[in-house]
């Protein structure tokens, strides 16, 4: 038996099944090309050669009679590894149908060479056959019209053709030059069909595509078709050209990129992408650098809007990054960044010393002038184009200096964001290992952010920069093989390393002062924890105050700013912080003088200052220049007419219209100087017309106090002129009560004037204090009737709230002075003026007058009278008191009419809105809410009794209840139904 090796076909033998359709294969050339089968076909067509339906239809049986052979037959005896090779053609009647089918179209072809239908029916056949079978891909929805090219390459990417199978490039390599020959035939006859160029296209996608056609070859074709087709279908183009660079090398990559990015530079951030990460090649961070920086001027400049949504931060962010992470490829070393940084500091300092030449007119009379200069480059809009940057030119090997970049387009624009730019620049320099370059550029960020955030984040970074830094050099002072210079070189620089760390973190409550101070120099606050933060160091406090003195902008400042000149002057005053040195009063009075001199916001800050300078001369015993100081301060100008609410004078000007400098001053005169000096400084005060109520009161208490009572009592007087109610009201308690206390009942009519003077225009709500001191001196001092008129004047004058409280006192005074009798009119006057809240308990207190007198009718029509105001639910201690009433000195008709009067009182309030407040406030005193309707037939003194024992509904219906007495005792038995002494009460009684 031969060997299976024997029979194991060699690659020239199954080269030898090729070519197949080159040259076209006819009847002469190959001899079972047509059966006997195919002659009635072949007829057909010579007798109608320009019919298509003919064609179409040889060509559509042809097919389908390959396809099903293709069903039936089984590959040939081949070993597995061999049969891949041959792919579609491994069987010899997939050759022969090939064949056949070839001939038929290339016939069809010479009839009709300008069909795109017979073309394309053609491609698509060679392509079965070289290719392999097209894997259809199922999508969800359709694809959206216009998208961006980012989107765009996204999903063409996923739509890519695949395939299944294909004829192997070396074995069948002339069918894939046939395949590509048909193609180019096909456009030479229909250059401008798109659908064409992309099936071309499809073909050098395929895995299997031979080298020679997918590189070069393919490149020319895409470049053919963008030649070929219109402008408006070159992006079908460019997504296959772009997605083919990407499989290809990282330079054929990059020329395709460039040429697209030169029409639409929308697709820039991936093409970085694909420089920092290729496929089969070194990425290219410069490069990729170059055009990140691009981006983020551009979209800085809104020249570019970025497809992803980033912000032109964002942008330089993603430069920062590739600096950070290819730092030796792309930015410049220490020396060439100091040199580039001298250039361009040259260049500035020269750009701001030429002067700016006016720019001439274009045109005079009409006409163009030809100015003189350089040619100025133009963009596609006609605009200048922008001055040639070698670090946005991505061809330009030049390497980035980054830190004229971070400075000029990172902090010069993004101020809020300095934290991370200064981190990034030192993280680059830490990259590329020159610390000491990196340090320094922590201490410049440190010293230049304006915002806590960013503090935070250079600190945090630089220390922990400081501890990997120690951390490495305490690794290298422990290795066995340093030699010992070497390692005492280490040992001292990690020795100055700690040092430097030490500091840091000692420095760091300085570090965040300065960054307060620097977004806001006029903060107080700050300058202040600035001088606490120096503790006992004398001279960098003084240094502190006076950089904060010439710092701070008085109108701009924080609050308090007067409070730093008080500090100063306090600081000499003590002797420095400890106290150890002598009181330098002479700076302190410097500092007091030129506070005065500022203009603060508030004129009551400069009117602390002075009371602060004198209180430091009093706490030196300088009485004298104590008084000097406030007299000073107190100086009226000519012109007294000034408000002292216009912020548009200088609070100097302002300043003699002070209360709360004057308030001190009188304080001082009243402690240290005369009763003279007193009393002119208070005069001046009142001249001001600046004084309050407590400057009126501590005036004449000064007054009193020093025996001149009758100046007291004008002070009074022209307190109460200055001042309406109800700040006069409070002069006039005082007043009339000093008076009283002085004189008496001496000068009485002077007094009753005065209190008839108050009581002139005061308002009700303030009068009843005053009408009851007044009623107080006449029953003192006057006569019992005038005190009497006075209190009914004073039921009628005070507030509603006030009455009841008025009348009451008004009642007591009159029964204590004529007896209970003549306080009748003063009740009954009172039931007409009382609220009804308040009548119900006058009623009830007039009821016990009359049954103290023993006039019982008179009581009972009282309690009838002021039920109307009470609801049996609410005012229950009303009802019990008018029931207890009766029981004592009642009768039963008279208790029957209580009965009657209290269940119609009750329907009333049923139908009144004030029910539901009686229901709620019932329910919250515990008492039942719900109480059963009397039974039918039940005895009505009975029910009667039953309602007076507590409240309840009147009943719509009508149940059997059991209930208790009258009496509040045990319950009685049920009655039966129908009371035969049931009294009947007839509706004039009602009434």
């Amino acid at each position: 038996m031969p060997s299976v090796a024997s029979k194991r076909p060699s690659i020239d033998e199954l080269k030898a099944y090729f070519p197949l359709t080159t040259p076209t294969p006819t009847p002469n050339t190959v001899p079972d090309l047509l059966t006997p089968a195919d002659i009635h076909r072949e007829e057909d067509l010579l007798r109608n050669p320009t019919s298509f339906r003919s064609w179409w239809s040889s060509i559509s049986n042809l097919r389908e009679a390959h396809n099903a052979q293709q069903k039936l037959q089984r590959l040939e005896d081949l070993p597995t590894e061999l049969t891949p090779l041959l792919g579609p053609l491994a069987t010899p009647q997939a050759r022969s149908s090939l064949q056949r089918l070839t001939y038929l179209y290339e016939c069809a072809l010479v009839q009709f060479p300008s069909s795109f239908k017979l073309w394309k029916s053609y491609l698509q056949m060679r392509m079965s056959f070289v290719l392999g079978t097209k894997v259809t891909q199922k999508r969800s929805g359709g694809r959206r019209k216009l998208q961006e090219m980012k989107d765009a390459l996204v999903d063409e990417k996923e739509e890519l053709e695949q395939w299944d199978g294909g004829l192997d490039p070396i074995v069948g390599w002339t069918e894939w030059k046939s395949l590509v020959a048909v193609f180019e035939r096909a456009l030479m006859w229909l250059p401008k069909l798109p659908r064409l160029w992309l099936m071309y296209i499809s073909v050098f996608f395929h895995p299997k595509c031979p080298p020679l056609l997918s590189h070069t070859h393919a490149r020319h074709t895409f470049d053919r078709s963008l030649r070929t087709l219109p402008p408006s279908l070159h992006s079908r183009v460019w997504m296959r050209y772009l997605l083919w660079s990407e499989t290809k090398s990282l330079s054929t990559t990059v020329a395709v990129y460039r040429r697209y990015l030169a029409v639409d530079p929308s697709i820039t951030e991936r093409f970085t992408g694909i420089l920092l990460a290729p496929a089969m090649s070194e990425p290219r961070p410069l490069e990729a650098a170059k055009l990140l920086l691009s981006l983020a001027r551009k979209a800085a400049r809104g020249e570019y809007t970025s497809p992803e949504g980033k912000s032109p931060y964002q942008l330089l962010g993603d430069w920062l990054d590739v600096v950070e992470k290819f730092s030796d490829d792309v930015g410049l070393d220490v020396e060439e960044t100091i040199e580039s940084n001298k250039k361009h500091g040259a260049e500035h300092d020269a750009q701001q010393q030429e002067p700016q030449q006016p720019q001439e007119k274009a045109s005079i009379d009409g006409t163009l002038m030809r100015l003189g200069g350089q040619a100025v480059s133009l963009g596609a809009d006609g605009k200048p184009l922008a001055a040639y940057d070698p670090d946005e030119d991505p061809t330009n090997t030049q390497k980035i200096n980054i830190e004229h970049v971070i400075l000029h387009d990172g902090l010069m624009v993004y101020k809020d964001q300095a934290g991370r730019l200064w981190t990034g620049l030192a993280t680059y320099w830490i990259k590329r290992g020159e610390f000491d370059r990196a340090k320094e550029t922590f201490e410049k960020g440190l010293a230049f952010v304006l915002t806590i955030r960013d503090f935070t984040q250079i600190f945090d970074a630089y220390a922990e920069f400081c501890e990997s830094l120690i951390s490495a050099m305490m690794e290298s002072v422990g290795d066995e093989d340093e030699e010992d210079d070497e390692e005492e070189d280490v040992e001292g620089e990690l020795d100055s390393r700690m040092k430097d760390f030490e500091d840091l973190m000692d420095r760091r409550p300085f570090l965040v002062n300065d960054v307060l101070i620097r977004r806001n120099p006029n903060d107080v606050q700050e300058w202040e924890k600035r001088v606490a933060l120096w503790g006992n160091d004398d001279d960098k406090v003084v240094s502190t105050y006076n950089r904060a003195l010439e710092t701070v902008n008085p109108r701009k400042s924080t609050a308090n700013l007067h409070r730093l000149f008080i500090n100063f002057a306090k600081f000499y005053e003590e002797g420095g912080t400890e106290g150890e040195a002598e009181p330098d009063l002479d700076h302190a009075r410097k500092i007091f003088e030129k506070a005065t001199k500022i203009n603060f916001k508030a004129v009551e800050d400069l009117a602390e200052v002075w009371c602060e300078w004198s209180e430091m001369e009093l706490r030196q015993e300088n009485y004298d220049e104590a008084i000097r100081v406030m007299q000073r301060a107190t100086a009226i100008p000519k012109n007294t007419k000034i408000s002292y609410h216009d912020h548009s004078l200088s609070s100097q000007a302002r300043l003699f219209k002070s209360l709360k400098l004057w308030s001190f001053y009188v304080d001082l005169e009243e402690s240290i100087g005369s009763v003279e000096s007193t009393k002119k400084a208070y005069d001046k005060i009142l001249e001001l017309k600046i004084a309050n109520a407590q400057v009126i009161v501590n005036y004449a208490g000064f007054l009193e106090e020093n025996d001149y009572f009758e100046e007291s009592f004008k002070i009074y007087e022209r307190g109460v002129e200055l001042f309406t109610f109800p700040v006069s009201f409070e002069i006039w308690n005082i007043y009339l009560s000093k008076f009283v206390k002085r004189y008496g009942g001496s000068r009485l009519e002077r007094t009753r004037d005065l209190f008839e003077q108050a009581l002139d225009k005061c308002p009700a709500k303030f009068c009843k204090p005053i009408f009851l001191m007044y009623a107080q001196l006449e029953e003192d001092f006057g006569l019992a009737k005038r005190a009497m008129s006075i209190y009914d004047r004073a039921t009628n004058a005070v507030n509603d709230e006030d009455k009841f409280d008025m009348f009451t006192i008004y009642i007591a005074k009159a029964a204590a002075s004529h007896g209970l009798p003549s306080t009748r009119p003063i009740y009954e006057r009172a039931l007409e003026v009382l609220p009804d809240r308040q009548t119900s308990v006058m009623c009830l207190r007039f009821a016990n007058l009359e049954r103290k007198l023993g006039e019982i009718d008179r009581a009972r029509a009282l309690y009838a009278h002021g039920s109307q105001f009470c609801d049996p639910r609410v005012n229950q201690e009303f009802w019990k008191e008018w029931n207890t009433f009766e029981i004592e000195t009642g009768s039963e008709e008279t208790f029957r009419e209580m009965l009657r009067i209290k269940r119609s009182v009750q329907a009333l309030f049923n139908t009144e809105a004030s029910y539901l407040a009686a229901r709620t406030v019932t329910a919250a005193n515990g008492a039942a809410l719900e109480e059963p309707a009397p039974a039918a037939g039940e005895d009505a003194m009975a029910a009667a009794e039953r309602e007076a024992k507590g409240p309840a509904f009147v009943a719509a219906t009508k149940t059997r209840i059991v209930h208790d007495g009258a009496d509040g005792g045990q319950g009685a038995a049920p009655k039966p139904p129908g009371n035969e002494d049931e009294i009947q009460i007839s509706d004039d009684e009602d009434d």
